[in-house]
């Protein structure tokens, strides 16, 4: 580095003031560094850089551990103690970026020791790693160990989400009108009733998620709070909303009686309360009140209201009272139900229901959209088991319902969500993401879209991946978080910034404290992105011996095996997964697809050349069939699976050929370029020049995407 000119010196003492003075502030971002130093987040990052290297993000991290280091070497704390006032909310990412910044952990540092971090510039701390003699009695420690015992740690200590890796101001209909609906309390005598109090509130949750200026918490966010005894303020912090609406009712045959609420959480003062009271003789006397809360919710809160909202609001779906009964009977069962395969009796309840309402009202839009998405369950169910012929049928009923139901209410956001995800499965990409698009126009806190957009944009646009399950994580608070949470960790480390992608996967530790699921995405990413291939079949070798019979760790050892040129351990890995109940190859999940492609290999590598050639002549035309139907984006994973294939049986003017094809593509992630790079079944033309400038385009691409990412990270003051 060169040195810093006594101005320079400067401004870094100050900045170095600020972080240590803001040292106890998890929430302290760059943000905030920009603000106290009077600067914007552009021109700081810029001039950090140019003095640094570094940028203004990696400039607070590792500041904090200088400071974490002086805390270990001069106060007799834990680390766990030490990461909590250096700043981190999680002892396990704080073990994990100590480790790598100064070469080993921090539980092998005791008060007294002397390690000056300014001397330990990064080059001498990779170099004391390799030789491993900084406290060499301490280092024998297992880092996956370390790891879990960082975990316990914080499953005892820590509370709650603490802080949102999802930066809110990102989106204008943040702030004071973010709002959660809780489930109604049922007082009829008549338990029966629940499903007539539920469906009220459900509505009322729908109709304020369909209006743009309010943020609107998805129904499984706030079903964990039923019968739940927590105070407004507790519940208000853990979904991370400024108003709570909460209400009550009561159904005596044809009469209806109903209570509501809205409550501020930061005081827990009552802000607006109604009762009403309705004789039901007609849909149109338990739609209008659904309408009036939810208007008189969104006046208080001064949202504004389009037309266009008003008008879908106050939409009354269908005049048949019968019908309209029945579809909230089945709307209700249908938010208990699990897999069909579960569930195989209460699942025939739904589809019974939903077409008993369509007997009422053969006109009833909603009742359409409902029973095309117990197909749509019966898709995600048996996607692995089912014949194409039955997934087929499936989508094409799927399909044909959706379609009735636009061409009866053309501003329905729950039809265009399903028509968009049956498209995606027939291969329509074009289709599925402008229906995707209209269901968030006329319900732009529809969960289910944004997730299936950023799900969609993964492999080709990281950008707008990231934004739309930052979206997706901003009104889903329930059970689905940790994922949403792990697949924004993903796509960090698919765009090269593997550190925020711990965070992530640190914040969905936090919501599900599932340490074991932490762990196995920590090594999985660290695998698919950093070539940590050694590392994983350690990893996975262990899950093994805990769960033999987890076919996903089977493909996952002999995957990993087969990278690191371990093929007899491959093959016993890959052997106890073809042979055991797992024998549905080729599987429909990319993942496991991806996996399953070096079983042939490993059999040629074995001796087994019969094994070998029928595998590999079933993923040949299985991967052909694929790329006929599969949407655009999702041709490239099978281009790249037939190129190794051919690759591997010496075939290269096929090999090429698809290679070509892959190359063409515009994005490529980190994953792709790690992958590439030490794939065994490219070895037969590894060092060939063309395959060199294929690999070396793919990694212009992906450096083309990761500074893409970078640049929008610093626009929202995430770097």
């Amino acid at each position: 580095m060169t040195k810093q000119s006594p101005r320079d010196q400067v401004f870094i003492s100050k900045l170095t003031e600020i972080i240590r003075n803001n040292l106890g502030n998890e929430d302290f971002n760059v943000k905030e560094l920009a603000h106290q130093s009077s600067m914007s987040i552009h021109g700081l990052n810029r001039r950090l850089y140019a003095i640094t290297n570094k940028t203004a993000r990696q400039f607070i991290r590792e500041t904090r551990l200088v400071k974490a280091l002086e805390l270990l070497q001069t106060e007799e704390l834990t680390a766990a103690e030490v990461a909590y006032k250096a700043g981190f909310s999680s002892p396990a990412y704080f073990n994990t970026c100590f480790h790598e910044y100064f070469g080993y952990p921090p539980g092998s540092v005791s008060k007294g020791d002397r390690i000056d971090s300014e001397e330990l510039n990064p080059g001498q701390r990779r170099e004391n790693r390799k030789n491993k003699t900084i406290l060499p009695q301490k280092l024998v420690l297992v880092s996956a160990g370390i790891l879990i015992i960082a975990v316990l740690f914080y499953l005892i200590s820590a509370g709650v989400l603490k802080r949102s890796l999802i930066n809110p101001g990102n989106l204008e209909r943040i702030g004071e009108k973010s709002i959660a609906v809780l489930p109604f309390k049922n007082l009829s005598n008549d338990l029966s009733n629940q499903y007539f109090i539920d469906g009220v509130m459900d509505e009322i949750l729908t109709n304020l998620s369909r209006i743009h200026d309010l943020r609107v918490l998805s129904r499984t966010s706030v079903e964990q709070f039923r019968g739940n005894a927590s105070s407004t303020s507790e519940i208000g912090k853990k979904l991370n909303v400024d108003y709570l609406v909460e209400g009550s009712g009561q159904k005596y045959g044809n009469d209806f009686v109903l209570r509501v609420q809205l409550i501020a959480v930061n005081n827990e003062r009552h802000l607006w309360a109604e009762s009403y009271q309705q004789k039901i003789s007609e849909t149109s006397d338990i739609i209008k009140i659904q309408s009036q809360v939810s208007q008189a919710i969104a006046l208080e809160l001064k949202a504004t209201i389009t037309p266009e909202e008003k008008k879908i609001i106050e939409k009354i779906p269908t005049k048949n009272l019968m019908a309209h009964d029945l579809f909230v009977r089945g709307l209700q069962e249908m938010n208990n139900l699990g897999t069909i395969s579960d569930n195989g009796e209460a699942a025939k309840k739904v589809e019974f229901l939903f077409q008993s309402a369509l007997k009422y009202d053969s006109g009833f839009a909603q009742a359409y959209v409902g029973l095309a998405n117990v197909y749509w369950i019966k898709i995600e169910t048996d996607r692995n088991f089912a014949g194409n012929d039955v997934l087929k049928k499936y989508q094409d009923s799927m399909l044909l319902l959706t379609d009735i139901a636009i061409s009866l209410d053309d501003k329905l956001s729950e039809a265009y969500n399903a028509r968009g995800g049956c498209y995606y499965n027939k291969g329509n990409e074009r289709q599925a993401l402008e229906d995707w698009d209209k269901a968030i126009r006329y319900n732009p806190n529809d969960f289910s879209s944004y997730w299936c957009k950023g799900w969609f944009y993964e492999s080709h646009d990281l950008i707008k991946s990231l934004d739309n399950y930052q979206k997706a994580a901003l009104i889903n608070h329930g059970p689905k978080l940790p994922e949403i949470l792990t697949r924004i960790g993903g796509d960090y480390y698919l765009s090269g910034f593997p550190e925020m992608g711990n965070e992530s996967l640190a914040e969905a530790l936090k919501v599900d404290g599932d340490s074991l699921k932490y762990l196995d995405n920590c090594i999985y990413y660290m695998a698919e992105n950093q070539g940590a291939y050694q590392k994983a079949v350690d990893h996975f070798e262990k899950r093994f011996q805990a769960d033999s019979s987890n076919d996903l760790i089977l493909l996952r050892l002999g995957f990993y095996n087969s990278l690191i040129g371990k093929n007899k351990e491959a093959l016993k890995y890959y052997g106890k997964y073809v042979s055991g109940l797992y024998k549905n190859l080729i599987s429909n999940s990319v993942d496991r697809r991806k996996m399953e492609s070096h079983i042939g290999y490993i059999y040629m590598q074995n001796g087994l050349r019969n094994e070998a050639d029928k595998y590999m002549d079933k993923s040949v035309d299985e991967y052909k069939r694929f790329i006929k139907s599969a949407p655009e984006h999702e041709k490239r994973i099978y281009e790249y699976r037939l190129a190794g294939i051919y690759a591997c049986k010496g075939d290269k003017a096929d090999a090429y050929e698809n290679l070509r094809l892959l190359g063409e593509e515009q994005c490529f992630t980190l994953n792709d370029v790690t992958l590439i790079k030490n794939d065994p079944l490219f070895r037969s033309i590894r060092n060939e020049p063309e395959f060199q400038k294929i690999v070396k385009d793919m990694e212009a691409k992906y450096q083309a995407e990761h500074e893409r990412v970078r640049k929008w990270l610093e626009e929202r003051g995430e770097l």
